[in-house]
């Protein structure tokens, strides 16, 4: 048995997150080289199964919609969940009760988020930037709604945007997390900038919360959206979150003013009267499916420390990148993740350059990461139920598979 193996398995045994695991319906198909267990390694794309949403789900289908039907909305609380799951999300980003909504996509939350902080930022400030290196979807709400706002557009990357601010400067659109790398920005450094320039910051978490701290009363964020699929184990399609900051919620004007956000929505005016606090961003009907099996899901976060799980995380990236090291031929692969953990998410990108086959061969036995074109292999790191032997033996396979 190799000395990482040994190691891996001691690792294991002092992982004080370990029994997370359990929590999770977690049974990847076996490898071809002998009874190991897959390893499921793109949680940062669909997290896995939590073991409580089945029933649930099975109960708000069978008895709240089967049985209560219409009268679900005010005793099964469907009317209130869109503000109640916020207020489950807030501790994991770092946010007080009354500042997050839950519902609708990222990237209808995006350009919310967007269009609101043109708005509330005035007149004079005809500019936005946008990440040069963000989620493709991201971009193109960007650019509609700078069209849309009379704006002019400009990408950068997250390390320009201090140089690239200005007074005509109304918001920036920054993830925190880039996708296809991993690498982590630097959040409360950037949004002071933002701030400097009297400019608003909107940050996308989709690729940071509940994998990592993100602190968003702490360094005055103004606005962020992120899905609920990946680290929060919310399910495919799970509705997207947006938070306002407190001190902007009498100020946040929608560009989607939709029944849901009224003040007085059964009283069916032909005029809009926005709702106090964070309700306004809120549009249409919630998607209750969704939304309560989220909510499910949020379970397995009861007792679980942001700090621990980010701990954790830094020792799961580290220990691959050892092992990919150890295991594989020199410059057979390029990591393109940052080593220093203040600029590291909690995924690893390998570059190389037949790496689309590679993934698929990967796959066929039983560890699953990802592909991002052109060239990269992405492995996502879940604390919650990925250990220290799921990491050695994902290298040992990528060792074959490369060889």
């Amino acid at each position: 048995m190799s000395e990482l193996l040994l190691r891996a398995g001691k690792l294991d045994a002092a992982d004080e997150l370990a029994h997370l695991r359990e929590r999770f319906v977690l049974d990847p198909a076996p490898g071809q080289d002998g009874d190991e267990a897959g390893v499921y390694l793109d949680g940062n794309s669909l997290g896995a199964l939590p073991a409580n949403v089945a029933d649930r789900v099975a109960d708000v289908v069978r008895r709240q919609w089967g049985e209560l039907r219409i009268r679900s909305w005010e005793e099964s609380g469907w009317w209130t969940a869109p503000e109640r799951i916020g207020d489950r999300i807030a501790p994991l980003v770092g946010a007080a009760p009354g500042q997050i909504v839950v519902g609708d996509s990222t990237s209808v939350n995006v350009f919310k988020a967007l269009v609101a902080a043109v708005r509330m930022a005035g007149d004079g400030r005809d500019e936005l930037l946008v990440d040069a290196t963000t989620f493709p979807t991201d971009g193109y709400i960007a650019e509609s709604a700078a069209r849309l706002t009379g704006r002019t557009l400009r990408a950068v990357t997250p390390a320009e945007v201090p140089d690239a601010l200005s007074d005509r400067t109304a918001a920036v659109l920054l993830n925190h997390v880039d996708y296809r790398t991993g690498r982590l920005h630097d959040l409360p450094a950037l949004t002071a900038a933002v701030h400097a320039r009297g400019a608003l910051a909107v940050w996308d978490l989709c690729h940071s919360a509940g994998a990592l701290p993100v602190d968003l009363d702490e360094h005055g964020v103004d606005l962020a959206v992120g899905c609920t699929y990946k680290y929060l184990n919310g399910g495919p399609g799970s509705p997207a979150y947006l938070y306002v900051r407190e001190e902007w919620q009498d100020r946040f004007d929608s560009p989607l003013p939709g029944w849901n956000s009224h003040a007085e929505p059964f009283g069916m005016s032909p005029s809009y009267t926005p709702a106090p606090g964070a309700l306004r961003g809120r549009v249409g009907t919630p998607d209750i499916l969704s939304l309560l099996a989220l909510e499910a899901a949020l379970d397995v976060w009861d007792g679980v420390s942001v700090a621990a799980v980010r701990a954790k995380s830094l020792a799961l990236t580290d220990f691959f990148l050892e092992c990919v090291a150890a295991y594989t031929e020199p410059g057979r692969v390029e990591c393109v993740t940052p080593e220093r953990h203040e600029e590291r998410g909690s995924q690893i990108a390998l570059r190389c350059p037949d790496a689309g086959e590679v993934m698929k061969r990967l796959i066929a036995r039983g560890v699953v990461g990802d592909f991002r074109h052109p060239d990269v292999l992405r492995f996502g790191f879940t604390p919650l139920y990925v250990g220290f032997r799921d990491v050695e033996r994902a290298a040992r396979v990528l060792r074959d598979e490369l060889a």
